[in-house]
């Protein structure tokens, strides 16, 4: 049986783009508020997203290529799909790392960033740890008992349980979420400064 994994995220992705657009698009309101953030901040937060994603990708790409698998690529009910190649029961070892690893390699990616000296803040570092976070918060949610959830995987092809899993993984999340909070460097992560005449931030997508 080979283990087929679809992208869920495709929504988030679309948000962001959104965001991105809207912060193209619409008109500066203020001089100081064009000034309160890097020009298409929006647009650099969601390719910084959009690259977790592709790496969680690509890791299951490797994983299964460095392993002896042949692994493909096509669609399940109409869903984007990855296929690992291996046989869930012959190989149960391979298929455990193949669906593993796009998590962990996004959970590396993101200590990496916390952790490695540098000038913290551009959107598109942004945008990669929103993904890693966002993404393991599918999966130890909403994500956790599809049918082709890496979470189910890992459990049918390990000791662990699902409940583990989403302990290990929504733990990890949530310690990089409470790093990035009480890092002024990140600070005011998902919103974008309002106009200084109108004070507070602003959330969402404005229509004009």
């Amino acid at each position: 049986m080979k283990h087929p994994r679809s992208t869920h995220l495709a929504v988030l992705i679309l948000t962001l783009a959104a965001w991105a657009l809207e912060a193209q698009t619409s008109p500066a309101r203020d001089s100081a508020a064009t000034a309160a953030r890097p020009p298409h901040y929006f647009r650099g937060m969601a390719a910084g997203f959009a690259a977790s994603i592709l790496g969680h990708e690509a890791a299951h790409v490797a994983t299964s290529l460095a392993l002896g698998g042949h692994v493909t690529v096509g669609f399940d009910k109409g869903r984007p799909t990855v296929y690992s190649g291996f046989d869930v029961n012959k190989d149960p070892h391979k298929q455990f790392l193949f669906s593993s690893m796009g998590l962990n390699a996004q959970a590396a990616l993101d200590e990496a960033i916390l952790d490695v000296p540098h000038n913290r803040g551009a959107p598109f570092e942004r945008g990669v740890l929103a993904g890693g976070i966002a993404t393991a918060l599918f999966y130890v949610t909403i994500g956790r008992t599809a049918s082709v959830s890496d979470v189910d995987f890992m459990a049918r092809t390990s000791s662990l349980s699902k409940t583990n899993i989403t302990l290990i993984y929504g733990g990890v999340a949530l310690l990089h979420t409470l790093r990035i909070s009480r890092d002024g460097h990140y600070a005011n992560f998902f919103v974008r400064p309002a106009p200084v005449n109108e004070g507070g931030m602003k959330i969402g997508v404005h229509f004009d």
